[in-house]
């Protein structure tokens, strides 16, 4: 359960936050560091603001089994607000047996709610790869 986990109360916290519940394996402790309405980006750019979603995207993430390193990169705070740029990578040996190796440069939006912590309320992991506008 993601009341098991700490819960960030500086927006320095979210990365430590991030990493301790992506570790855990539980999506459950993950979808703890997002606010209701929170937007995901997908892969392909698209937001996804369904928590059911979101929950099967970050499985995706997680299904390798492999823990993440993450280093924020850039970090602006104004008031309740905060834009990251966090360098993220996933690399190992998955369940089946084949190298994986996944890794990206988030741009995230976190937001501090009125219980004073922070959430994200956009999740970005690939920000700032280019995408082919449709």
């Amino acid at each position: 359960m993601s009341s098991d986990f700490k819960r960030p109360t500086e927006p320095e916290g979210l990365t430590a936050s991030l990493l301790e519940r992506f570790n855990s394996g539980k999506v459950s402790a993950m979808m703890g560091l997002y606010e209701e309405g929170a937007v995901f980006v997908t892969n392909s750019g698209e937001p996804v603001t369904d928590p059911a979603e979101i929950e099967r995207h970050l499985e995706g993430f997680m299904s390798f089994g492999l823990p993440m390193k993450a280093n924020a990169r850039h970090l602006y705070v104004a008031g309740d607000v905060a834009l990251f740029v966090l360098d993220w990578e996933v690399q190992g040996t998955g369940p089946d047996g084949s190298h994986v190796h996944l890794k990206g440069s988030a741009t995230d939006v976190a937001h501090r709610g009125a219980d004073g912590f922070w959430r994200y309320a956009i999740d970005n992991p690939y920000g700032t790869r280019f995408r082919e506008q449709v």
